[in-house]
């Protein structure tokens, strides 16, 4: 969408600008146009251009968003199917397209495009490079049905297009330097501070292909390096803020550390005065425990002496009541009867003995 800023909106641009240069005064048919804002580009230089899409609310927009561009029609229609006669056009664009549909369709896809495409023709597709898009960034992008890597998409297009230029996309962070008058070629280093030297092909995250049924039909000239700035820096823009930013928490993260640790140092204050009290809470368990051991002690020696003290007062209390009936007999009439009888007998035994 022309409202999308970023890496994707920089590949995006990149590959229908870079298109352009073998659009000029052609018939050009852009396979999944989207919204339109690369056939727009194409525009520009090409004699028609004509974007199909399957969406058809997105065709509609496209057709009012860029109504006023007389070379530019938009058509519904799928890519296994296009609705087009044969040979309708000279150069064919497919940008990020192929990944979007099964296998199958992806070789009634190139067939449609030999189909449509004008003899000495040339298609410019696109399709991410699946070991380093996917497997190596350990990503699924949901609206992908079957990736390819280089080899198999070679594979698909020799059938129908045997002849191949590759190129290798992927942003790129660095320095340009450019010459203030026109120049043929350009140089590539990668360098530290160990040293320099040439630089080696970037590992592709996607590959950009310019297919013709045969060599003569590829454009003689042919760029070696595409490079494409955005015109308001607004990538640069975001990454300084995102820079801004990062320092902006870092100083909160300094300041919430400083605060933290200041409250790490009370903390442990606190941890002291905690492990002091439980010192003394523990002499004063011990001494609690000590005192409550003797006083259970001499209440078991008090419980013995009152157990004793009862004994005793009932030993008493027994000796008194027989006191009390032997008093209480002798102060009978019957005991004073008795009385002689037994004076009698005690002296009977003295003078027997």
């Amino acid at each position: 969408m022309p409202g999308t800023e970023g890496e994707i909106a920089h590949e995006h641009w990149h590959r229908y600008v870079f298109a352009r240069r073998f659009a000029v005064g052609r018939r050009v048919l852009d396979v999944a146009c989207g919204e339109g804002y690369g056939s727009a580009l194409l525009c520009e230089v090409a004699d028609t251009v004509v974007g199909v899409d399957i969406d058809a609310p997105t065709i509609a927009h496209a057709a009012k968003t860029y109504a006023d561009r007389a070379a530019l029609r938009f058509v519904r229609g799928s890519v296994a199917a296009l609705p087009f006669a044969p040979a309708s056009f000279d150069a064919i664009v497919s940008f990020e397209t192929v990944e979007h549909i099964d296998a199958l369709a992806q070789q009634s896809m190139v067939a449609e495009f030999a189909r449509v495409l004008a003899p000495g023709g040339v298609v410019l597709l696109s399709s991410p490079n699946r070991p380093e898009y996917s497997d190596a960034r350990h990503y699924e992008n949901p609206f992908h049905l079957h990736e390819l890597d280089r080899d198999e998409l070679g594979r698909l297009l020799d059938g129908q297009f045997p002849a191949q230029r590759w190129y290798r996309q992927r942003r790129y962070l660095g320095s340009a330097l450019w010459a203030e008058e026109s120049a043929e070629g350009f140089e590539a280093f990668s360098a530290d501070a160990e040293g320099a030297a040439p630089a080696l092909l970037p590992v592709p995250l996607y590959f950009v292909v310019i297919a013709a049924r045969a060599e003569r039909d590829l454009p003689p000239q042919r760029p070696t390096l595409s490079l494409l700035s955005d015109r308001e820096d607004r990538e640069w823009k975001r990454i300084d803020g995102q820079a801004r930013e990062v320092l902006r928490l870092d100083a909160l993260l300094y300041d919430r550390d400083a605060a933290l640790d200041r409250q790490t140092a009370h903390i442990h204050h606190l941890e002291a005065l905690i492990a002091e009290r439980d010192a003394r809470l523990a002499v004063v368990e011990t001494a609690l425990n000590a005192t409550r051991a003797q006083l259970a002690s001499e209440s078991e020696q008090a419980r013995n002496a009152r157990d004793s003290l009862e004994n005793e007062c009932r030993r008493l209390e027994r000796a008194i009541a027989a006191q009390e009936r032997i008093i209480a007999y002798r102060q009978s009439a019957r005991w004073w009867v008795a009385l002689p009888w037994l004076r009698l007998r005690l002296l009977w035994k003295r003078i027997a003995g």
